[in-house]
């Protein structure tokens, strides 16, 4: 949304007459970011869209996950901003003065509303501090270089906002001189690729530095390719109207920046927003700019597991596919497939190639991006799982989510099969055997390892006797899941066969002999794929001895 000088004077005119400002910049050009990550997107040139950002902040809420990571992303690029510490209006009792300046709605308000509104700003600005960094409200703020500005307002009242405006502007034309100064050479970011009624596809770029001529050859980035393509018509709402809302436009034969615009032209339907527009000059290598553009891109497909499985990736801009590709890499989560925009049937498709290599990763993993009815019913009948969002976070929740139940879930089917079990060697107490046959209810010790509930336990030292399995731990009259080295349990044992049913303690077996885990290959790389994680170094240790023996002693084991 452009916002004109004329306008901003007329809104920030309440706050100005208390302050001399000189008005320099033409206007604001604002770029709302949520589904827009293209502002961290770029960093292989180390620049940004932004000159300055307003980081929103809930004061009933606080700083919230994704307004820390915001923070931590605005540390790390060193951009300057604003914080709005939204929703003042929701304090108790808080009387509305409609686009008033903060200071003089706060003079009118109850004592009772201004201790609660400082009560919440003394706690954020203690959240701030937590992220190593100072903040002030801006009327207080005697450093702005080096604390944080903080502007109260509300949204819905208006009241602050034209505080938050005339900073914005202080601030640039104070700290900022050299970033405002344009240049001639084009630059411009392609923010969103959609299609509009009466153009066909279109791109939302914002144009950061040179000028667009209707009739510019451009360069933009591609899912299967550069796209080479000529700039039909440049269209731009209407002042203080947003370029993302469907408005009637005005046509351009050239525009200057900085400007949101709406470029139409052939050939769009494949380009990747967050990415970089070029202009093909005379001078041009056409092949270089090619190279150029799809620099971005070809880097986050080295993320791709080259083993071919993985689940697949969709997003609606490169910056939120970086994102998501940093998550799974960082959760090390393998990657098989990437795509930018709507999710399609073909997408499905790819995707289902993962029921044969690796059903676990059969899925999708959608973030502000639609889903369309044919893909969704594709998906549903062949199984694949969508997971969609349109805030990041909430997308990484419902994958964890998911991923954690999936996995429990097979943990417990390979405990309960009796397939994953932890190794264990067992002393009996001979004067603790409660009960001979089926159930066999021994007093035990545990000599090594750990003994669960569900362990198959057998006697190597009389050519690997099975048991039984075991149903139940007593410890002091009290059921538990695990007994550790030392501990003296009471172990009901039953049988898994009818062979085992006949087994007696005293006749086949009895207290001079050991008990082990029964274990197996397969078991052996289920402990180390699904429980490794509960496995101590001295357990792997018993684990590789209990091989050993059941190698020697066990036929075709």
């Amino acid at each position: 949304t452009f916002f004109p000088m004329t306008n901003l004077r007329k809104l920030t005119d309440q706050v100005s007459h208390s302050v001399k400002v000189d008005y320099k910049i033409p206007g604001l050009l604002v770029i709302d970011t949520p589904g827009h990550e293209s502002f961290s997107n770029l960093r292989s040139r180390g620049t940004s869209i932004c000159d300055i950002c307003v980081l929103v902040v809930d004061i009933m809420h606080g700083l919230e996950p994704q307004t820390i990571e915001s923070l931590q992303l605005l540390k790390r690029r060193r951009c300057p901003f604003l914080v709005a510490l939204n929703k003042i209006d929701r304090c108790y009792d808080w009387q509305p003065n409609k686009d008033s300046p903060i200071q003089d709605t706060l003079a009118k308000q109850k004592s009772h509303t201004v201790r609660e509104f400082e009560s919440r700003w003394q706690g954020i600005k203690g959240e701030i501090a937590s992220q190593g960094l100072n903040a002030d409200l801006y009327y207080e703020n005697k450093n702005p270089r080096k604390v944080v500005s903080v502007v109260p307002t509300s949204a819905i009242t208006g009241e602050g906002v034209p505080d938050l405006l005339l900073l914005g502007i202080q601030l640039t034309q104070k700290m900022l001189v050299d970033r405002l100064m344009l240049s001639e050479a084009l630059e411009a970011t392609v923010l969103e690729v959609k299609v509009t009624e009466g153009f066909g596809t279109t791109l939302d770029i914002i144009l950061v530095h040179g000028e667009l001529h209707e009739g510019d050859t451009i360069v933009v980035c591609g899912m299967q390719g550069p796209i080479v393509t000529t700039i039909r018509t440049l269209l731009t709402p209407h002042p203080m109207k947003e370029l993302r809302v469907k408005n009637e436009y005005v046509h351009h034969k050239s525009i200057e920046a900085a400007m949101g615009v709406k470029i139409a032209a052939s050939g769009l339907e494949g380009a990747v927003a967050g990415t970089s527009l070029l202009r093909l000059e005379k001078e041009d290598d056409i092949e270089e700019l090619k190279s150029s553009v799809m620099e971005d891109l070809e880097e986050l497909k080295k993320d791709v597991d080259k083993s071919g499985k993985g689940v697949h990736v969709q997003a609606s801009t490169l910056g939120a596919l970086e994102a998501l590709l940093d998550f799974l890499h960082n959760s090390s989560i393998p990657v098989a497939s990437i795509n930018i925009g709507p999710v399609h049937k073909k997408d499905v498709i790819r995707a289902s190639a993962m029921l044969e290599r690796a059903p676990d990763l059969a899925m999708i993993l959608a973030f502000d991006v639609k889903i369309v009815p044919e893909a969704e019913a594709l998906a549903k009948k062949a199984g694949i799982k969508i997971f969609t969002a349109n805030i990041i976070y909430h997308l990484f929740d419902q994958f964890k989510s998911f991923m954690e139940e999936k996995k429990a879930a097979k943990r417990e089917q390979l405990y309960s099969n009796g397939v994953a079990v932890f190794p264990v060697i067992l002393s009996i107490i001979p004067k603790n055997v409660f009960n001979k046959r089926n159930p066999i209810i021994l007093g035990c010790e545990v000599k090594e390892g750990s003994l669960k509930v569900g362990t198959p336990l057998c006697i190597p030292e009389l050519n690997f006797l099975e048991i039984g399995k075991v149903t139940s731990i007593q410890n002091n009259h009290k059921e538990v899941k695990v007994a550790k080295v030392g501990m003296s349990v009471a172990v009901k044992i039953e049988p898994s066969n009818d062979q085992q049913s006949h087994i007696l303690y005293g006749r086949q077996f009895d207290h001079k002999v050991k008990l082990y885990s029964k274990i197996t290959r397969d078991g052996i790389q289920a402990m180390k794929d699904h429980f490794a994680e509960e496995m101590t170094s001295e357990d792997w240790k018993l684990m590789s001895k209990l091989k050993q023996l059941f190698i020697r002693g066990v036929q075709h084991w």
